[in-house]
């Protein structure tokens, strides 16, 4: 990737994005989109993205990549999901990136790629 995409997506990310600072809560965390709600559980062992009706019913993880996934926010359209993930750490260091993914789990892609720990992800108006 040229030094030059790499600014387009990080000023995308920055446009698209605002990163807040809040608890670490890793369960019950939640945000909602018409019809549906995303939230985080440790029921696997980490913390992992899951959807649901918003009667509770058809709960589904939606990502299988054995790292913790957190801090999951609807785009206003409610097609797709901002998170955080832990995937890109290694050798015991925790690094943080910033993830965007179809509302279904699929086509996840890194908007960011940076050495600070990202947290709470959220859509500017």
């Amino acid at each position: 990737m040229t030094g030059k995409m790499k600014l387009y997506i990080g000023l995308l990310v920055l446009g698209l994005l605002v990163l807040i600072h809040g608890s670490s809560c890793t369960s019950g965390t939640s945000t909602t989109s018409p019809g549906k709600i995303a939230f985080v559980s440790i029921r696997d062992g980490i913390p992992q993205i899951y959807v649901m009706e918003t009667d509770g019913n058809n709960q589904t993880r939606l990502i299988r990549s054995g790292k913790e996934e957190r801090y999951p926010s609807w785009s206003p359209d409610g097609k797709k999901i901002v998170f955080v993930s832990d995937r890109s750490s290694s050798q015991g260091n925790v690094i943080r990136e910033v993830y965007l993914m179809n509302a279904d789990g699929e086509n996840q892609t890194r908007l960011t790629d940076n050495q600070a720990l990202a947290e709470w992800p959220a859509w500017s108006p």
